[in-house]
């Protein structure tokens, strides 16, 4: 296997990871976001977290793989993108701290007022990193104000503000709506009565409003945003030369991949219809369905996000000729390769655990249950 190969298979692992995240750690966020919304008494909000209690914490993982393997695997994005989003990605990690301690202590004092300070915080510690991981994508597609000197050192020239522009917020709408609905899908599953009901009910507006922002968004993307594009040769298997290259910025370059190949259509193609059919599904009670599609959406939206920008991961629109792709921001061949063999091993058994874990805890739950077990639940 040569370098080239294994640039690429990185580049598809990393894929991996991110959908991975997204698709488990998205219903049980998006459950959480719903609490102040969905859950209309202390017993049915308690439903909804223990619904997601057995698997939230496991679900985390799944970002902090694919955090350390982009610092692995593409060292030099994994500094630019920390230095370019600091903020917000510091935005995003004390929101995460909401979510442990408010699980752990919501229940610690009998008081309606102490609970809901804790549920608001759930709430919040689930739908803003939502709504930040879409925005970092919309300020991706865009390209990120950087650049290295002679010396490769990197230098951020924008702001924080900057990142909150009108199609990195659509992006961050879609990212926040389609968790959302995710987590709507999964209480279709795990719940019973009017808690289930309402969670069908918003399923099936959500499900379409994430189809609309969606095409919306490629529209967008097509008539009013430039894409890049790598004019002069990449050595894909020789040494990173992260600034030997010739990079012009083109409209309607994000999408040369699918006129080259028109195959890739599929992806986005999917993901409106998984939308379509996750409300379709949720109107019509099925609710493993409801549940599949929505996360084949969710994968496609991501795939899509990905095939646009192949090969870059994190272009420049300071100098475009320092953009970062797969090609040339890579670590060493034999990182990569121990890496792979260490994720050919690990990554199924870590797949079977968790699909085991998922059939062990199936079943839904209901308020009668959580009342018979009010001191060993959530």
């Amino acid at each position: 296997m040569d370098y080239e190969a294994l640039r690429f298979i990185w580049w598809v692992l990393i894929g991996v990871l991110l959908i991975g995240f997204v698709v488990t750690d998205g219903f049980d966020m998006g459950v959480a976001a719903l609490l102040k919304v969905l859950g209309k008494s202390n017993d049915e909000r308690r439903v909804m977290i223990n619904a997601i209690a057995p698997h939230w914490d496991g679900n985390q993982v799944w970002l902090i793989t694919a955090g350390g393997a982009l610092f692995a695997a593409w060292p030099t994005i994994y500094a630019a993108s920390f230095s370019g989003f600091y903020i917000a990605l510091m935005l995003t990690l004390f929101a995460l701290f909401l979510r442990p301690i408010g699980f752990e202590y919501r229940a610690k004092i009998d008081s309606e007022t102490w609970r809901s300070r804790w549920d608001w915080a759930l709430t919040a510690g689930s739908a803003i990193p939502a709504l930040i991981f879409g925005v970092a994508f919309g300020n991706l597609l865009q390209g990120v104000p950087f650049y290295f000197d002679d010396i490769l050192r990197l230098h951020y020239t924008g702001g924080f503000w900057a990142l909150l522009n009108p199609f990195a917020l659509l992006a961050g709408v879609l990212s926040l709506l389609m968790i959302v609905n995710h987590g709507a899908t999964y209480l279709q599953l795990k719940t019973e009565a009017e808690l289930k009901a309402r969670s069908e009910k918003l399923s099936v507006k959500l499900a379409l409003v994430c189809a609309v922002i969606f095409v919306l968004a490629g529209v967008w993307l097509f008539l009013a945003v430039d894409g890049y594009s790598v004019t002069s040769l990449i050595d894909t298997n020789g040494a990173n030369r992260t600034t030997d290259k010739t990079v012009l910025i083109i409209a309607g370059a994000w999408f040369s991949n699918y006129a080259k190949w028109p195959l890739l259509w599929l992806a986005p193609a999917l993901g409106v219809v998984g939308f379509l059919v996750c409300a379709l599904a949720s109107k019509t009670q099925r609710h493993i369905t409801a549940f599949i599609s929505s996360s084949l959406a969710i994968a496609m939206v991501v795939l899509t996000a990905g095939i646009s920008m192949f090969p870059f991961v994190m272009p420049s629109s300071t100098t475009p000729a320092h953009s970062l792709t797969m090609w040339d921001a890579t670590a060493s061949e034999t990182t990569l390769m121990i890496m792979f063999v260490v994720a050919c091993i690990f990554v199924p058994l870590i797949l079977a655990y968790t699909g085991w874990s998922y059939f062990v805890m199936r079943g839904r739950l209901n308020e009668q249950h959580i009342r018979d077990n009010s001191h060993s639940l959530y």
